[in-house]
């Protein structure tokens, strides 16, 4: 169990940094959730290897709030294969206001756990996470 922090009271359950380890290190998967639970950030759900950005999206729920990572590949103007990983704080309109203060309160925290996070997008609704926006982002 990770050290609840005393600001936000939040504790990071080790396997939200052995999954993004997995996830960076090997490759294993495409993405992870992550929500709050009793106090402490857990994680949520795991999509593999062959999963795509739409799958990714759906997994989010339309009415809670969540944090995911995100491996996403590209290919550069020059032909290079790249990947970045990306944070994505998931609050969308339709959540509860108390959701939304708790996770907003615990975000910087829970991303500071998570080392190699290289890109960052906050998203109320699903059109601020659209494939394009990240393609933009990425490069």
């Amino acid at each position: 169990m990770g050290q609840a922090n005393a600001a936000s009271g939040m504790a990071v359950h080790d396997e939200c940094k052995l999954r993004f380890q997995e996830l960076k290190a090997r490759r294993i998967y495409r993405f992870i959730t992550f929500k709050i639970e009793q106090q402490q950030v857990l994680v949520d759900k795991i999509g593999g290897p062959t999963e795509s950005y739409d799958d990714f999206q759906a997994s989010l729920p339309a009415n809670e709030c969540r944090y995911a990572v995100y491996d996403f590949d590209f290919t550069t103007d020059e032909n290079c294969q790249k990947s970045k990983i990306f944070f994505i704080a998931w609050s969308p309109d339709t959540s509860r206001v108390r959701m939304k203060m708790v996770y907003a309160s615990s975000k910087d925290r829970f991303k500071r756990e998570l080392d190699g996070i290289q890109v960052e997008l906050q998203a109320t609704d699903p059109s601020e996470m659209s494939l394009d926006i990240v393609k933009a982002r990425a490069f």
